[in-house]
């Protein structure tokens, strides 16, 4: 019989099995109980012996990231902008690329501001975009909106534990939102139904990726919505696929978006597209 695996020998065979460094060190922080953001503590007990017990959670963290299962489920924890979220199958797990829609938003939200700016965040999700917003500009009035109760819960549950003043609403897009908003933001779906990137994403709530025929349906909902949300000189921000800067950018210009632009993820492709209400 095979002795128990040290933690350096049970990483590595994670590893092996083809998870990520970073994916084999959060499961194992996991599974034995520790905070997530204490690899350094990974490193100084490398050579611990794993119990029956502990070898048994690791396992069964493994197996459940082998098929596909994001580590934020498996942990319930996703940090984005600096803010460690509780996040669940009922949300979306949160991209680092969607830093970039909170970056740009921070740049045209002033860190003194002269009056309340008002933000509304379309499909928030686990709150994750409202949040980092609300956390970094303490003086802003942030609205979060979702169609889904399931999301709501989890984002307000973070909310909460944050201790972030959001306001949540449960509407579909602005169908029950009134305004007027100084900037709109929204991580839409955008995925086109029938994308073979759909088979990779199994365990994600399918209605918070797909977007009709060619993934722009509800952003072509969102920008027709807007202009009566917005103030004159207002903004809205979308994320959107690699591929659909450009029709994003041209459905901006028929609906009469002004200072239109497209802003690159950390890949470099062009990932959120916005424009400005005319004055």
């Amino acid at each position: 019989m095979s002795s128990p695996p040290t933690i350096a020998q049970s990483q590595q065979r994670a590893q092996t099995l083809g998870l990520a460094r970073i994916d084999a060190q959060l499961l194992h922080l996991h599974a034995l109980g520790r905070d997530l953001h204490d690899r350094a503590w990974l490193l100084a007990h490398d050579t611990d012996v794993l119990t029956d017990v502990q070898q048994h959670r690791c396992d069964q963290a493994l197996q459940r990231r082998l098929k596909g299962e994001p580590v934020a489920y498996i942990t319930g924890q996703k940090d984005f902008f600096g803010l460690t979220l509780n996040v669940d199958a009922r949300v979306l797990d949160p991209r680092p690329d969607t830093e970039i829609l909170v970056e740009w938003a921070l740049e045209l939200l002033p860190t003194a501001p002269q009056k309340t700016h008002r933000v509304l965040d379309l499909g928030t999700g686990s709150g994750a975009v409202a949040l980092a917003l609300q956390q970094q500009r303490p003086a802003a009035q942030v609205t979060a909106v979702d169609t889904s109760a399931d999301a709501l819960a989890v984002a307000s549950a973070n909310a909460q534990r944050l201790n972030l003043p959001v306001h949540f609403i449960h509407s579909h897009w602005m169908d029950a939102v009134t305004g007027p908003f100084d900037l709109i933001v929204s991580n839409p779906p955008y995925v086109a139904d029938g994308d073979p990137h759909l088979a990779a994403l199994t365990h994600e709530p399918l209605q918070a990726l797909t977007s009709g025929a060619d993934g722009l349906q509800d952003i072509r909902q969102i920008i027709a919505q807007a202009p009566s949300r917005l103030i004159p000189g207002g903004w809205l921000l979308l994320e959107h696929g690699w591929d659909q800067a450009q029709a994003v950018q041209a459905l901006l210009r028929q609906a009469g978006f002004e200072k239109i632009a497209s802003h690159q993820d950390l890949a470099g492709g062009d990932r959120c597209t916005g424009g400005m209400k005319p004055i």
